[in-house]
């Protein structure tokens, strides 16, 4: 029986996503109370790895129950509001967060019976962050620290914006990725924009089908140098075609960064993009 799991958290005191030996992370503290609602042992796989201090709010996960685990979910009914049966799928959501806490920096919004061929890993079709910057303009906000860096200088909103534009596209982002051997670095990047918030502060919207390590960070880290006036708009471009990672470029530090939403195709095609997904990537 498969679950699919969303999920929320606050990276700020997370290593991260994925289990490391002696280390807090989301997947450890998520199985875990999974752990102790249903027993046994059990292995998220996650639509995103996040890095250590990166939030989310959008991030989605699938979990497999062996028959004992199936059996004491199904065995765990309670009543709903008026009486009736309550969904014991959707019921172990509340039951989670109540093993993590009121006030956990992780809770899982919402569980449910994952369709026939979902995985959250290789059915996703797309994944979108969000990033955000104070700089001069908005000032500092204590209360945002957690989710907001800071640059003292004074951004070029409008040039970061169309540097961000031109990067739009598949291309291979070896340049703006930190390399994982036999890894590819080929991805399309489907939107990449800023604006203004109501506050001043910086937001990069930043969508691709899928990310390699740190690329969403670095990226970031461009716009700010042509923010700042540090390189021109062209250079972005030129750097990401020469493939190769520049002092420029710095990747930026992880608490702006939010995964936001994971977008999955209908039902009736999980199958059919999870094997594209496997499939290694190549530009014509």
């Amino acid at each position: 029986m498969r679950i699919r799991l969303d999920i929320a958290y606050d990276g700020t005191h997370f290593r991260g996503w994925a289990r490391q030996p002696g280390l807090r992370t989301v997947q450890e503290t998520l199985e875990a109370a999974i752990g102790r609602v249903l027993g046994g042992e059990t292995r998220l796989v996650v639509a995103g790895r996040t890095d250590a201090g990166v939030h989310a709010t959008g991030q989605v996960a699938h979990v497999d129950l062996d028959d004992a685990q199936r059996a004491r979910l199904l065995a765990g009914r309670s009543r709903g509001t008026a009486g009736e049966a309550a969904d014991p799928v959707a019921a172990l959501a509340a039951r989670l967060t109540g093993v993590v806490g009121a006030y956990s920096d992780v809770v899982v919004t919402r569980s449910a019976a994952a369709a026939p061929g979902f995985d959250a890993r290789f059915s996703a079709v797309w994944r979108r962050y969000e990033y955000r910057i104070a700089d001069s303009v908005a000032g500092y906000d204590p209360l945002e620290r957690h989710r907001t860096t800071s640059v003292r200088a004074r951004l070029d909103a409008a040039t970061m914006d169309a540097a961000a534009r031109s990067l739009i596209g598949l291309h291979d982002f070896a340049a703006y990725c930190k390399p994982r051997e036999e890894a590819t670095t080929i991805r399309t990047l489907l939107e990449f924009d800023w604006h203004r918030d109501a506050h001043g502060v910086l937001v990069a919207n930043v969508k691709a089908d899928a990310f390699c390590h740190s690329m969403v960070r670095a990226l970031v880290g461009a716009c700010v140098a042509v923010g700042e006036g540090r390189l021109d708009l062209e250079d972005i471009v030129e750097i990401r075609d020469a493939r190769e990672r520049v002092p420029e470029v710095k990747v930026l530090a992880a608490r702006g960064l939010t995964l936001t939403e994971v977008g999955y195709p209908a039902d009736d095609l999980l199958d059919q993009r999870a094997e594209q997904t496997r499939a290694r990537r190549a530009l014509p």
